[in-house]
């Protein structure tokens, strides 16, 4: 199980678009040591393949199978968009949690996650 500290949540954000708010977490994560430079063109990839937004306002991008060896230890980073990013035609995501986590790790932080949006 993770744990968030103060310095993981990010409160007030502003981004003009999805890229440019990936962009901000990515550069979170690896300002607190879990991702190394990589990492955004993992995350940038992912919301090619398939959207990471949940509903109700949340998103949740993270990186690729092939971008896991960027992963240096398992984090997240929450960021609070009062505004709003557009995410998706009609998704407008107020809240992205982003997660750095290598093998399947990802998968339980993902789970959790789910159950507390």
């Amino acid at each position: 199980m993770f744990q968030l500290s103060v310095q993981d949540i990010h409160p007030g954000e502003q981004a003009g678009n999805k890229e440019e708010a990936i962009r901000q977490i990515a550069a979170a994560l690896a300002q607190a040591g879990n991702v190394a430079g990589g990492y955004v063109d993992g995350m940038l990839a992912r919301e090619q393949q398939t959207s990471t937004f949940l509903g109700n306002g949340i998103a949740i991008p993270h990186g690729t199978t092939d971008t896991r060896d960027q992963v240096l230890k398992t984090g997240v980073q929450v960021f609070q968009f009062p505004q709003g990013v557009t995410w998706g035609e009609g998704q407008v995501a107020y809240v992205a949690i982003g997660i750095a986590a290598s093998s399947d790790e990802h998968l339980g932080l993902l789970r959790q996650l789910r159950r507390m949006c």
